[in-house]
């Protein structure tokens, strides 16, 4: 009986480990990702017990151990006592496992994986801004519904003062407010798009808006982009093969590769865009860190063009409050969305950042985000320089391509086994796209310093070593 339930098992799933480099306990969770990636492996796949895959792969029962617990801190496996080990299905996942906190957490592993600004000192700005809002005479429409409708001209000024800030023009009016820009990013969407319609994204880009595009039933394709960001060829070959209905793409200090594009380049996209009527939904979060940025795409094709921004990226991360800027043929159908999702932006949170920006206190912020970013872009190339590292002096985060023999999974394993956390290709790959062998190294989350050249310093040593002396258990 044992003998017929090991035969069933293996017939099940045994990783194909040839052609990898790297550790084997490595070599089997990259197998494993990339089969349950590929579907071969589907949620509730139950996996052989690790003495016996230990057996028929002739490595050590610890390896496939180890591999299993490496699989399972990473999402991709969950254990039941007495029955087994099993592929996760991510929909429970996320039901049923809180998300990750937020807190910055000063002494476990360095975390270069979550992009944020640093901790700024924004305690005395805050309190300040608490203060007047306490002295107000009425309290109470703070805790009451707001109309939405315009009537707050004071927000309507604060938000078209930070659009300026960004390099935007705005007439009062144009300006919709969002829970920061990953909402605005949501209602446009919804407002703008219909199942079945085509949506462009960056070949390499942030993963949360495919999530909400496949939700809305749109069709997701990629776009190729090159050391400026995305390449015009590209889209104008994908547009000429098909109606295409929006392009959305971050323009400025781009997510994970830190790519900015010229001003000649975003005039050719906003052409592009005008001769295939199509629109273009331009995520603008990292704009305000970079001084020197061109126009936003919005100024170059204003009738056509979504504009989204916030403070969370480059003033403080809590303070969820973003401004959509729109044509006003598609004002309309991006209020309705906000309102439709969340009624209207918190009161209390929407006037705590106007009076931060009214009192410039907002800017200060930004420059002192400016000042870390530079100071810690310095830090990384000091320490990861002789490697191929990508970055603005301006960003939060870097772009390292990998040294031959790594795969960005296996790399991602390895520094996590050093206590450093990181984001690997696989994180940004669009569907049907080849993940590079690279990652993003975020520089703004950890709050010190010292530990984040620790954690520099942990990658340099990992990256000058091939991986395959990186081996603790054969």
């Amino acid at each position: 009986m044992r003998f017929k339930v090991y035969i069933d098992l293996m017939s099940i799933w045994l990783p194909k480990l040839d052609g990898r480099r790297g550790a084997k306990y490595q070599r089997i969770v990259e197998a494993l990702a990339e089969d349950i990636a590929s579907g071969r492996l589907p949620p509730g796949t139950r996996l052989p017990p690790y003495r016996e895959l230990a057996y028929r792969l002739a490595v050590s029962a610890q390896t496939v151990s180890r591999a299993y617990t490496q699989a399972t801190r990473r999402g991709l496996l969950r254990g039941e006592t007495g029955r087994g080990t099993f592929v996760a299905d991510p929909s429970e996942g996320a039901a049923s496992t809180p998300p990750p906190s937020l807190t910055r957490d000063t002494s476990g592993p360095v975390d270069l994986s979550r992009n944020l600004p640093s901790p700024s000192r924004a305690d005395g700005p805050l309190r300040e801004a608490l203060r007047e809002i306490g002295a107000a005479s009425d309290l109470r429409m703070f805790l009451d519904y707001q109309s939405g409708n315009g009537t707050r001209r004071d927000h309507d000024a604060a938000a078209r003062s930070w659009l300026q800030e960004c390099g935007l023009t705005a007439a009062g009016g144009e300006v919709i407010g969002t829970c920061g820009a990953q909402h605005g990013l949501f209602c446009a969407l919804t407002a703008l798009l219909s199942p079945g319609d085509v949506m462009l994204t960056e070949a390499l880009g942030y993963a949360p808006v495919r999530v909400v595009a496949e939700r809305l039933a749109l069709r997701i394709l990629p776009v190729e982009i090159d050391t400026e960001g995305v390449c015009p060829e590209s889209l104008e070959r994908i547009c000429r093969e098909r109606p295409v209905r929006l392009l959305y793409l971050t323009p400025t200090l781009q997510s994970p590769t830190t790519a900015t594009l010229s001003e000649g380049r975003r005039r050719r996209l906003a052409e592009i865009a005008r001769r295939h009527d199509m629109l273009i939904l331009e995520d603008d979060v990292f704009g305000p860190l970079k001084e020197d940025r061109p126009p936003p795409i919005a100024q170059f094709a204003p009738e056509r063009t979504i504009y989204v921004t916030s403070l969370s990226k480059s003033v403080a991360p809590g303070l969820r409050i973003g401004f959509v800027h729109a044509p006003s043929a598609l004002a309309t159908a991006v209020r309705r969305a906000v309102v439709l999702s969340v009624w209207m932006t918190p009161p209390l949170m929407d006037e705590i950042a106007v009076r931060l920006i009214r009192s410039g206190a907002a800017l200060r912020l930004l420059q002192e985000q400016r000042a870390t970013a530079h100071r810690r872009q310095v830090l990384a190339r000091r320490i990861l320089g002789r490697f191929d590292l990508h970055a603005d002096p301006q960003g939060l985060h870097a772009w390292l391509r990998l040294p031959d023999g790594w795969t960005a999974g296996s790399f991602r394993t390895a520094a996590e086994e050093r206590g450093v956390l990181v984001s690997d290709a696989r994180d940004f790959a669009a569907t049907g796209v080849d993940a590079p062998a690279a990652a993003r190294l975020s520089l703004g989350h950890e709050p010190a310093d010292h530990r984040l050249k620790t954690g520099l310093a942990r990658l340099a040593d990992l990256l000058s070593r091939p991986p395959q002396s990186d081996v603790l258990f054969l």
